[in-house]
């Protein structure tokens, strides 16, 4: 007979294996997922959405006099309650928040005098710093796509890693179909989102063209991607979110 201690030992090693197995889709994502992102999800003051729009296209410039990298945005169109859409790319905090280059910035901003604007008119914003995929592929994609669908997950506890892994096998099931696949970023700080997902597509008709694929190719692509059929893939997802928004957006003009 085995002694108590015997037992627990083995235990211990079993729950090790398994916290190693779920915990591996999250250092690897550490690794692919290398560039820093200030995620803002902008809500215009009433009226003002066209001339906060201007005033963005503004700072843009401004960004890029003083060495920052100017953001990467999106408009609603259906969905969420945000307008817009930025990512600010930061590559990292200490780059980003260099002494010198906040003061240049500050002063910058404050010259132009255009800070106080956008401030005004900014009704709401919710700030999420996240890692996400180089900012040389983000780009690409912006510059060759028009329409996005946005897709925000707040995780249940200790789910964070196997919901990233879900989201590697949604790419999965979307390549097999021939469909572009999502660019995946994780949260560091700020507001509660634990993972969102960003596809690019040229338009809305190039975003449903998954729907034509047939019955038999997506039941296929399903289950190369790890998902027992088709209809499960959503109830799978379901298994590890606790809050979960989608959005429609287009490409600000």
């Amino acid at each position: 007979m085995k002694s108590h201690s015997a037992l627990n030992a083995k235990n211990i090693l079993r729950a090790a294996a398994i916290l190693a197995i779920l915990l591996a889709p999250l250092a690897a994502s550490a690794q692919q997922q290398h560039y820093l992102y200030r995620t803002e999800l902008i809500q215009a003051t009433p009226g003002k959405f066209v001339e906060l729009v201007d005033l963005y296209k503004q700072k843009a410039a401004l960004d890029q006099q003083v060495g920052d990298e100017p953001a990467l945005w999106m408009r609603h169109s259906q969905g969420d309650r945000w307008d817009l859409m930025r990512l600010v790319p930061m590559r990292n905090y200490e780059t980003y928040y260099g002494a010198a280059r906040v003061e240049l910035r500050d002063r910058t901003m404050k010259a132009a005098g255009i800070a106080t604007k956008i401030h005004d008119d900014v009704a709401w914003e919710e700030d999420v710093f996240v890692y996400g995929p180089p900012l040389e592929a983000l780009r690409k994609a912006f510059a060759e796509g028009a329409f996005f669908h946005v897709e925000m997950f707040e995780s249940l506890p200790d789910k964070r890693a196997e919901l990233y892994h879900e989201r590697e096998m949604e790419n999965a099931y979307s390549a097999a179909l021939g469909q572009p696949t999502n660019f995946i970023f994780v949260r560091d700080q700020g507001a509660p989102w634990d993972i969102f997902t960003i596809g690019v597509f040229r338009n809305l008709k190039h975003y449903a063209e998954s729907a034509d694929a047939t019955p038999e190719a997506q039941a296929a692509a399903a289950k190369s991607a790890g998902f027992d059929s088709a209809a499960d893939i959503g109830p799978y997802l379901r298994r590890f979110i606790r809050l979960h928004h989608d959005t429609l957006a287009v490409a600000v003009k």
